[in-house]
């Protein structure tokens, strides 16, 4: 097992974080930030164009065929530069799902589009708070139409095409997933706010939208559970890419700052946070590294090396971006810092896919049902 990139795909990261140096400055993440877009439409047209959002669709769906390791490399340069885009919920979710489920004319019709920039996609399965459990799925479907309210929903506000989790009957086995056009009939929301507003949040309302059967009845949350492992490592690594920023920006500023005549990274407080953030970066990073393998592979390990990379990954960005900010100090929970962008992300990606509580109660179980079968 080669647990290290190859020199083309290191390439295509360099390739990647120049570009994004120049077009996702921290002044471009304010803008989005402060200012009434939902997302960079420049920054995410230019990543159509280099065929980020296509690298692990297949060729005759209008992608790169790359594969999901290059999509890794890509996911933490998008991760280090904070991008305000909706990448996640276009790429990570909706076209694995398309992917894993969808019919040839519903990859036909949507993954071109979402490989080129041209349509958004989101992915509408939470009613409340918590786990995302059959009981908890209350939007119904009924003769090819769907009714009921789905928040939050990331990227819901400006999605074009959203997977939707919906009950057909009573019982755990009566949740499919459908694909909706979310400029059809019957479908309204609103936007609702966000601890970081440059990943949008929406409610959505169904009211009788025409709905399509996405992979085979009855089967919504063995797919939700599938397409999430996959969803798992790759914001896993922009989680670790933005731990690795943070832990930068404190290390840069601990050697710059200078306090009673000496720089403040030599005081021992200083020394021993930079290390303690260095530690949870590094070992969500080696946890990474295993999920890509298992996940470019289709590996049995997957559901154990996603929860994994999940759990360490939510862990070290939270701990980086927090500690950044005790680093800079009184300075550091000011606006003019750019230590609250990387905070933000990382309370905001702990929550993307459902929490680290739920994360590590799906580990404990995977471990113990593999346990079990061994023994």
């Amino acid at each position: 097992m080669d647990l290290d990139f190859s020199d083309d795909q290191k390439q295509l990261r360099d390739t990647l974080r120049r570009f994004l140096a120049d077009r996702c400055t921290s002044t471009a993440v304010r803008a989005i930030l402060e200012g009434p877009e939902p997302y960079d439409r420049a920054l995410y047209k230019g990543l159509a164009e280099m065929g980020v959002l296509g690298a692990a669709i297949p060729e005759e769906y209008g992608g790169l065929g790359l594969g999901h390791l290059e999509l890794c490399v890509l996911a933490e340069e998008l991760g280090r530069a904070d991008a305000p885009v909706p990448v996640a919920s276009s790429i990570y979710l909706t076209a694995e799902f398309l992917l894993a489920a969808g019919s040839e004319a519903q990859k036909a019709a949507w993954l071109p589009k979402l490989a080129a920039g041209e349509a958004i996609g989101a992915v509408a399965l939470a009613e409340r708070p918590g786990r995302v459990t059959p009981a908890s799925i209350q939007v119904k479907a009924e003769g090819g139409k769907i009714s009921g309210v789905k928040l939050p929903v990331a990227d819901g506000d400006v999605a074009d095409v959203a997977v939707v989790a919906a009950r057909t009957g009573a019982g755990d086995q009566a949740i499919s997933l459908f694909l909706v056009d979310m400029a059809g009939p019957g479908v309204s929301r609103e936007a609702v706010e966000s601890f970081d507003p440059t990943r949008s949040q929406a409610r959505v309302t169904f009211n009788g939208a025409p709905a399509e059967l996405l992979g085979a009845a009855g089967e919504g949350m063995a797919l939700i559970e599938r397409v999430f492992d996959r969803a798992a490592v790759l914001v896993a690594f922009e989680q670790v890419g933005g731990a690795d920023r943070a832990l930068e920006m404190a290390r840069d500023y601990a050697l710059d700052r200078m306090a009673f005549g000496r720089q403040i990274g030599s005081f021992q407080a200083i020394k021993h946070m930079l290390a303690d953030m260095y530690v949870s970066a590094t070992l969500a990073r080696s946890n990474a590294y295993y999920g890509a393998w298992a996940l470019s592979t289709d590996a049995a390990e997957l559901p154990i090396a996603a929860a994994t990379a999940r759990v360490s990954a939510t862990q070290a960005f939270q701990h980086c971006a927090k500690n950044n900010i005790q680093v800079h100090g009184g300075m550091g929970f000011t606006w003019a810092f750019d230590c609250h962008l990387y905070y933000r992300r990382s309370n905001v990606l702990a929550l993307a896919l459902g929490s680290q509580t739920t994360w590590e109660d799906k580990l404990i179980e995977r471990m113990r049902r593999q346990n079990t079968a061994a023994a």
